[in-house]
């Protein structure tokens, strides 16, 4: 796309896009054009209705690359084209979009266990700890973990959002003991094999999903699983969703409670209005 590339990435980095999701999108929309062979400029709504048309019926694209390419578009002809009638009329997908299984806490501390890899197990339990995205966990410098206050400090996460989460007892002695033995040089936490960068992401989930397969679980275990149940196990324990959305870096309380599946047992536990009138308890509904 040329000239319209650089445009739409300089767009992307204004309004503050994650580098992967920045990366998805211009390919997303490199694909649509690629497809029709002309610029974005001279296509429109019909060549726009074909092409998603094409992914469904004939691509059998799942419905979540289904959604990444209608956003892409609609970013592209909307923002970057300053065409947004082109895009106004194209529907979202109405597929469900799966997330990960929960883990119950047993199959978390089962899964730590057989990491071999101090480096990895440190990784893998900063994400579930912390609930961070397997990209924030990765790209943390030593100067994010403050000890003091027993914090983490995320740099720019999704839509380059800067957030605190807690920092766990545990985690901080399992940080501690990785720091006195592997001596990680320079700013990151958990450096890669290029001097001056983090280890990728894909490196991790690489490992997670060897140790996955040794484990023989049945559930669909991914990395974004850890940030998921950290969420389901927080509601569980009967954290307000809104701290949990806090903690997540959720803009919209809608997003979090995708991520927090209410369970039986937290249905379980939760008191009837009916037992708690007439009581010093139930003196808020009074």
């Amino acid at each position: 796309m040329g000239t319209i590339r650089d445009k739409m990435t300089a767009d992307l980095d204004l309004r503050g896009f994650a580098s992967t999701t920045k990366k998805e999108y211009l390919q997303r929309a490199q694909n649509f054009v690629a497809c029709y062979q002309r610029p974005p400029t001279e296509l429109g709504e019909r060549e726009i209705r074909e092409f998603l048309l094409h992914l469904v019926n004939e691509k059998k694209t799942g419905s979540a690359t289904q959604h990444m390419y209608v956003a892409a578009i609609k970013f592209l002809y909307a923002t970057t084209l300053n065409r947004p009638e082109e895009v106004a009329s194209i529907p979202w997908p109405n597929g469900p979009q799966t997330l990960p299984d929960i883990l119950t806490g047993e199959e978390v501390e089962w899964l730590f266990q057989q990491i071999a890899s101090l480096k990895h197990r440190a990784i893998l339990m900063t994400a579930y700890g912390a609930g961070l995205r397997i990209s924030e966990a990765c790209s943390l410098q030593t100067s994010d973990v403050d000890s003091k206050r027993m914090l983490i400090h995320v740099h720019e996460g999704k839509r380059s959002k800067d957030r605190y989460v807690m920092l766990s007892e545990r985690l901080l002695d399992v940080l501690r003991t990785y720091w006195k033995v592997v001596r990680p040089q320079g700013p990151f936490l958990f450096p890669g094999t290029i001097p001056g960068r983090s280890i990728t992401t894909s490196a991790v989930q690489r490992v997670l999903h060897q140790v996955v397969v040794q484990c023989h679980f049945t559930k669909r275990v991914t990395a974004h699983s850890l940030r998921h149940s950290f969420a389901t196990h927080l509601l569980e324990m009967g954290t307000d969703i809104r701290v949990i959305q806090r903690l997540l870096g959720h803009s919209s309380l809608q997003t979090t409670a995708r991520y927090t599946k209410v369970t039986e047992r937290h249905i379980g536990r939760t008191t009837s209005p009916l037992d708690l009138i007439g009581t010093k308890e139930g003196e808020v509904i009074r």
